[in-house]
C-alpha cells in the first residue's frame, strides 16, 4: 500500500493552520529524488536535468530544484517569465514549445534559452521573427508505434509534436547554413512509462539517429535530450522505476553507439516532471458529505478543479483516510461538488468506512496536479503548502479569492 510521507499527527497540525483543500509537498523527498537522478547520470559530464515547469509551476519548488542543480524546461511565455524572475537564464532554460507565437521565440532568444524547434516549418519562422541562435535543438518524431517487448507504449505517429527524420536532417542543414553552430536532438516517444527499459530504448534510437544525422549533415552535435516519459506507479502495488538502473542502461547504449562513432562528448539532458515531483505531493481534503443512493458517495471539499487527471483521463490516484487508515471497508465513489458527473477522484473504490470530517489524502499529486487546475463553476484554486526538511510548514501559494476571479471582469459590465 502507498504510505503518505506525513504522519496523521503532523497533518492534524497542518490542517488546523491551513484550511482544506490544499496541495502539500515534501521538500526532503524532492531533494532526494533530484540527487538520485544526478547520481544515476553522473557518468556523463555534461548531464543536466531541465525540470518540466508545466508539471509544478511554483517558485518555491523551482528554487529547490535550482539549488539541486536543475534547469527548467519551459513551454510558454509565462513559464519563461517565471523562470527569469527566479534567476534561471541562458543554458539553464530549455524552451520546448509548439505552435509558438513570435513574441515567445523572441523572449526565449532574449533570455539566451536553448530553443527546441517542434516543426521543420519553424526554421523559417524563427529566422524571420527572432533570428537563428548559435545553439539550437530539433524535436524528432519517428512515427509508427513505440513498443517495449510485446507492449505498445504509445503511438508517436498520432502525436502533434516533432518532425520526421528527413525534416530533421533538412532542418539541421538549413540551420547550419543560417549560422547555428551547436545542435541538439530531442524526442519523447511515450508518457508515464513504468519500465526501466524505456529510457535506454529511447536513447538507443536517438543515438543511432544521431550517428546518421551527423554523418549526413556534418553538424556539431552538442546534446541529446531524452525529454520526459519516465513515470511513477500510481497504483498501490507494483514496482517503481529504478533511476540507477535506467541511468546505467542509457550509459550502455551510449558507449555502444555514440562513443565508437566519435560522439563520446555528447551531453545527455532530461526533462522530467512527473518522476521528479509526483510522489512528493498530496492533495489534502476533508469529507464534507456522505450520500447513499444506488451507490455510496463520499463528498469532499476538493474537486476536479484541484486535481483534473481522474476526470480527464480516468487516472487512478490512491486515497488514504488519515483518520481511519484501516478497519472495515465500504465501496464508495469519492466526489467533488462540480456540476459534472466526471468530478470523481475514485469510482467503486474499497475504502475504510469514512465519516464526515475525516481527512483524506490523495496520493501522487505533486506533478500535473495543481497545474492543471481550472475554474469551472467559479470554483477557486487551492493553496499550496510546503513541508520543509526541518519539519516546518509554510504556504507557498495562497488559495484564490473571489476578487481574483473577478479581477479580469471589472470595467466590463461589472463593477467593484
Amino acid at each position: 500500500m502507498k504510505t503518505p510521507f506525513i504522519s496523521r499527527e503532523k497533518l492534524d497540525e497542518i490542517t488546523a493552520q491551513f484550511p482544506t483543500p490544499f496541495h502539500l509537498y515534501d521538500e526532503k523527498g524532492i531533494r532526494e529524488r533530484a540527487r538520485a537522478l544526478h547520481e544515476a547520470f553522473s557518468w556523463n559530464p555534461g548531464f543536466k536535468e531541465y525540470f518540466a515547469v508545466k508539471a509544478t509551476p511554483n517558485p518555491a519548488i523551482l528554487k529547490i530544484l535550482k539549488e539541486e542543480g536543475c534547469g527548467v524546461d519551459c513551454a510558454s511565455y509565462v513559464e519563461l517569465l517565471m523562470s527569469q524572475k527566479l534567476g534561471f537564464a541562458g543554458q539553464d532554460i530549455m524552451f520546448s514549445s509548439n505552435n509558438t507565437p513570435a513574441e515567445e521565440f523572441q523572449f526565449a532568444r532574449d533570455l539566451g534559452a536553448t530553443i527546441n524547434l517542434d516543426a521543420y516549418e519553424d526554421v523559417a519562422f524563427l529566422k524571420e521573427v527572432a533570428g537563428i541562435p548559435k545553439v539550437i535543438s530539433c524535436r524528432y518524431n519517428p512515427g509508427g508505434v513505440f513498443e517495449l517487448g510485446t507492449s505498445i507504449m504509445d503511438n508517436p505517429e498520432e502525436a502533434k509534436f516533432g518532425m520526421t527524420k528527413d525534416q530533421l536532417i533538412q532542418a539541421f542543414k538549413e540551420l547550419k547554413e543560417l549560422g547555428a553552430e551547436k545542435f541538439g536532438i530531442h524526442a519523447l516517444l511515450a508518457s508515464n512509462t513504468v519500465s526501466n527499459n524505456y529510457y535506454p530504448e529511447l536513447a538507443r534510437q536517438l543515438f543511432e539517429l544521431a550517428v546518421e544525422v551527423v554523418a549526413e549533415t556534418g553538424v556539431e552535435l552538442d546534446f541529446i535530450n531524452l525529454s520526459g516519459g519516465v513515470g511513477i506507479n500510481y497504483q498501490p502495488e507494483g514496482e517503481e522505476n529504478d533511476i540507477a538502473v535506467i541511468g546505467q542502461g542509457v550509459r550502455q547504449a551510449y558507449e555502444a553507439i555514440l562513443t565508437p562513432a566519435g560522439l563520446g562528448k555528447v551531453k545527455i539532458y532530461t526533462e522530467l516532471g512527473r518522476f521528479m515531483l509526483a510522489p512528493y505531493g498530496l492533495l489534502v481534503t476533508k469529507v464534507t458529505h456522505k450520500k447513499q443512493t444506488y451507490r455510496t458517495y463520499l463528498g469532499v471539499d476538493a474537486s476536479a478543479v484541484n486535481l483534473l487527471r481522474p476526470a480527464m483521463y480516468g487516472s487512478y490516484h490512491h486515497i488514504t483516510n488519515m483518520d481511519r487508515p484501516e478497519g472495515e471497508t465500504e465501496i464508495a465513489d469519492v466526489v467533488g461538488s462540480l456540476c459534472e458527473n466526471n468530478d470523481k477522484f475514485a469510482i467503486n473504490r474499497p475504502l475504510p468506512i469514512s465519516e464526515i470530517g475525516d481527512t483524506l489524502v490523495i496520493h501522487d499529486t505533486g506533478a500535473h496536479g495543481f497545474s492543471m487546475g481550472y475554474q469551472y463553476n467559479a470554483k477557486l484554486r487551492s493553496s499550496e503548502i510546503l513541508l520543509e526538511e526541518d519539519g516546518n510548514v509554510r504556504m507557498i501559494r495562497r488559495a484564490e479569492r473571489p476578487e481574483d476571479y473577478f479581477a479580469t471582469l471589472y470595467g466590463f459590465d461589472f463593477e467593484k
